[in-house]
């Protein structure tokens, strides 16, 4: 953990779930936090919070991954001391809609690739060559399992999360020699506000995904990627699963009744 205090984390993301428990553990590690997400509000009451529980310095801005001009606009417009980010999570993503393929609605695919792949494309494309130059760095891709396997409903955004995995393993490579580490967490079944979102606000079928199963937390999450971020210099966590005891695969859940 000594190697994380003085550090500068960016995570996108960070106003809920898998970014704020993030944000979180880093901050107990003495890292200095630069946060985004789109709403501002969320962000500052965890910047407080964070502040008075570990004196932790945290930059807040919103940030809508998926619009490049506003990306190019909020990373060029960094203090300098902001600038030196030493760990990038690329963590903003979610789910719109489950449906199959030829009944999908096109609005729902177009904010899961802008999000998902565009956003994580525009945020790296402008922190990288920061990290390259230096000599230094670590980005870390928050994946899925829905990367690795396909489920039913789950066509496009499945097909997101194997753009992530590819995405990675690209990274890698172009980096290879660079001094900046690439990887990839992909998670299971994890209770966030993923579901709600996936189902538009309806809390009896987002409750359902979780049924009779214990799934991660945030915070097993954010456990997982300080883990990747404090391994020593030679030792790179290229791709990380996580899933809950009670799953086995995308399609094998088991639940208590």
């Amino acid at each position: 953990m000594e190697k994380l205090k003085h550090s500068v984390v960016c995570i996108t993301g960070a106003s809920s779930g898998i970014g704020a428990s993030c944000a979180a553990a880093f901050a107990a590690a003495g890292a200095s936090l630069c946060i985004f997400a789109r709403r501002k509000e969320r962000l500052d009451a965890l910047a407080a919070r964070l502040t008075a529980q570990f004196g932790t310095r945290v930059y807040t801005a919103a940030l809508d991954v998926r619009d490049r001009a506003q990306v190019e606009r909020v990373f060029s417009s960094l203090p300098d001391e902001w600038r030196q980010i030493d760990i990038l999570l690329n963590n903003a993503g979610l789910a719109s809609g489950f449906h199959k393929l030829h009944e999908g609605v096109v609005e729902d695919w177009e904010e899961m690739i802008d999000t998902n792949v565009k956003g994580l494309l525009y945020v790296s494309r402008t922190v990288i060559p920061w990290m390259v130059k230096r000599g230094s760095g670590h980005v870390i891709n928050i994946g899925s399992i829905a990367g690795h396997q396909v489920y039913p409903n789950g066509n496009v955004y499945c097909a997101t999360k194997h753009a992530v995995k590819a995405l990675s393993e690209g990274m890698k490579m172009d980096l290879l020699g660079t001094g900046v580490k690439v990887s990839s967490v992909d998670p299971g079944l994890v209770e966030t506000e993923f579901s709600l979102v996936r189902f538009h606000g309806d809390r009896q079928r987002a409750d359902q995904t979780y049924h009779h199963m214990k799934p991660l937390t945030p915070d097993d999450i954010a456990e997982v990627v300080l883990f990747c971020a404090t391994r020593p210099a030679h030792v790179e966590i290229a791709d990380i699963v996580v899933m809950p005891a009670a799953q086995a695969s995308v399609n094998h859940v088991h639940r208590d009744a």
